[in-house]
């Protein structure tokens, strides 16, 4: 029989040995795991009967809710009939371009088959979504939100909301994405939308001449007194919406993983690809329901008043339905309107973010610029007898073989690093050419549109500071009214016609980065360059080629047989993972200590 002094010191052996575990199954930074299967799904957005692209069969896609620093795994299978790339729009991927889900970075996960993307939300927070990234796929839906919270450690620079609200605003055409891309290539415009969806739903019949009956809308139920986040996504294909709520103020606090200066807005102006974090109080009497609403831009043509997206926001007490006319959008043709407010926007420079150190302890405008390049797009034109759409006259090739497996692999002649830092004097042309970044380096660029409509540019892997925008042709005496102090930082910016914008980039996340335009008709005839930025230091720290990683063109003989595949499928988190080897341990050594 054990002695009562051997059993007490075992149990204390026993109990530091549990802590120790303890320790090593959730000391490190969280994995959380999500099993998406993405396939068509018969939806009636505008009331008619269509196939979209749906996850898990939800339309939209399931939120992906995490915390800074957090590992992200998400395991695809591709129940599509065609490739497809899921790409985490402003999500930077720090070092690791590996997982960014666009043509210059991965192989298509080709038809029936699954890939496993696994990256870490490393020092981000804020408000994001995803999306499939080729062949017009977002047209037809494909999207979810993403919201990456502060650390515990780390306040808000408010008070924590009542509840958090994801809404996604689009253009929606009833047209399949097949025959929208179909038009693009053959220079035909798409026209005007059939509908804007909120949430991928119709709008509310607000107007009996307007809205056919029987069409589902959205309806966000509130309590009075409250104050929710709502996390506001233009996910649509090409149309700039001006987001209102009747008789509330929109209090902007986020924007794309920037704590911004808090001002109230009437109204939003929110362009292709861009996200904002509003605080909505529901202060008001709530006689009725109030209406929400998303609204065309910059639009000439009487068929467009028709095309208006209407969801409700209903309090638990409220008395009545929404009646009488929407709320006023801004002046359809004022862009300088549009202009001022997005110059109105700050960033919060004594907010901590994903660290606790202010936002503002980065002084952007004290650091010398390395580089700079002159983005100058124009309209679709015939190229070779195709359409093409041109940055500074290229036109973006992908390579059979994508850039970073070129790379990796020291495949020659897949892509040339000669991006011009300014328009040539030359004719437009098809070409794979790379812009060649200097690591660490701070690059200016200016996008200069010389379209009609407004432009959205996005580039993966980084936040640039939006520091001046203004009409007519930039000039180096623009420079003049640059923000160099509080300029948001931010993955997205609009540039009007007629007009430039100007954005500065600190280069210090190492891999091949798209630069690119988020109106889905401009990139999809090639609006896009790649930054390529080399760390000249070996980087242990950084991901290797992923052991899941599909290989094609050139390298499609290393291409392994499917079932060999990384599948985390059915696996729901790290931590239930972590519970079972600890359980399993304690019962094997409390079973030894009591024999």
């Amino acid at each position: 029989m054990l002695s009562a002094s051997y059993l007490c010191s075992s149990c204390v052996s026993f109990f530091f040995i549990l802590l120790w575990l303890l320790n090593g199954c959730f000391g490190g930074d969280p994995y959380v795991f999500y099993d998406w299967t993405i396939s068509y799904v018969t939806a009636s957005p505008l009331g008619d009967k269509q196939q979209v692209i749906g996850i898990n069969g939800q339309f939209p896609g399931p939120i992906l809710n995490v915390t800074t620093n957090w590992n992200v795994v998400v395991n695809v299978k591709n129940d599509l009939d065609e490739p497809l790339l899921l790409t985490w729009n402003g999500v930077q991927h720090r070092k690791n371009s590996w997982q960014d889900g666009v043509l210059g970075t991965n192989c298509p996960i080709p038809a029936g088959w699954n890939w496993t993307y696994q990256f870490q939300v490393k020092d981000q927070i804020g408000s994001f979504f995803y999306f499939p990234s080729l062949d017009f796929q977002r047209a037809a839906g494909g999207y979810g939100g993403i919201i990456i919270n502060n650390r515990d450690v780390i306040p808000l620079p408010f008070a924590v909301p009542d509840g958090d609200i994801t809404i996604f605003i689009s253009d929606w055409y009833t047209k399949s994405h097949k025959k929208l891309r179909k038009d693009v290539e053959n220079g035909v415009d798409l026209g005007v939308p059939d509908g804007i969806l909120i949430n991928g739903l119709g709008p509310y019949r607000y107007d009996a001449a307007i809205v056919p009956d029987g069409i589902p809308y959205q309806l966000i139920n509130v309590e009075p007194g409250k104050t929710y986040r709502l996390r506001v996504h233009n996910v649509g294909i090409s149309t700039s919406l001006n987001f209102r709520i009747q008789n509330h103020n929109l209090l902007l606090v986020e924007t794309e993983g920037s704590y911004t200066v808090q001002q109230n807005y009437t109204n939003m102006d929110i362009h292709v690809g861009q996200s904002f974090s509003f605080l909505v109080t529901t202060d008001q009497n709530a006689s009725s329901d109030y209406y929400i609403v998303a609204s065309p831009r910059f639009v000439n043509s009487s068929e467009w008043n028709k095309v208006t997206g209407v969801a409700i926001l209903h309090y638990s007490n409220s008395l009545g339905p929404a009646s009488g006319p929407l709320p006023d959008p801004p002046n359809a043709y004022d862009t300088y309107f549009s202009m001022n407010q997005a110059r109105s926007i700050r960033w919060n420079v004594s907010a901590g973010a994903a660290r606790p150190n202010p936002q503002g302890s980065f002084k952007y405008g004290q650091i010398t610029v390395t580089d700079v390049y002159v983005i100058l797009n124009r309209p679709a034109e015939l190229i070779e007898g195709k359409w093409r759409t041109t940055l500074n006259g290229i036109s973006y090739l992908p390579p059979s073989t994508p850039l970073m497996l070129a790379q990796q692999f020291n495949i020659p002649g897949a892509y040339k690093l000669d991006f011009p830092y300014k328009l040539m004097s030359r004719a437009p042309k098809v070409d794979t050419s790379l812009i060649n970044g200097t690591y660490k380096g701070f690059m200016e660029i200016i996008f200069q549109n010389n379209d009609t409509t407004v432009q959205s540019y996005h580039m993966d892997g980084y936040a640039f500071f939006v520091v001046g925008m203004d009409f007519g042709v930039w000039t180096e005496n623009s420079r003049g009214t640059y923000n160099k102090w509080d300029g948001v930082a931010r993955s997205t910016t609009q540039v009007f016609p007629g007009a430039w914008t100007a954005i500065l980039v600190y280069l210090d996340n190492a891999g091949i980065w798209n630069l690119r335009a988020e109106n889905l008709d401009t990139w999809y005839l090639g609006q896009e360059v790649y930054v390529n930025v080399i760390n000249p230091e070996i980087d242990k720290s950084a991901p290797l080629l992923p052991d899941n990683a599909i290989y094609c063109g050139l390298l499609s003989s290393l291409q392994k047989d499917q079932a060999q595949r990384i599948n985390f499928s059915g696996a729901p988190s790290v931590v239930d993972a972590s519970i079972t080897v600890l359980l399993a341990f304690v019962i094997a050594l409390f079973s030894y200590l009591i024999r």
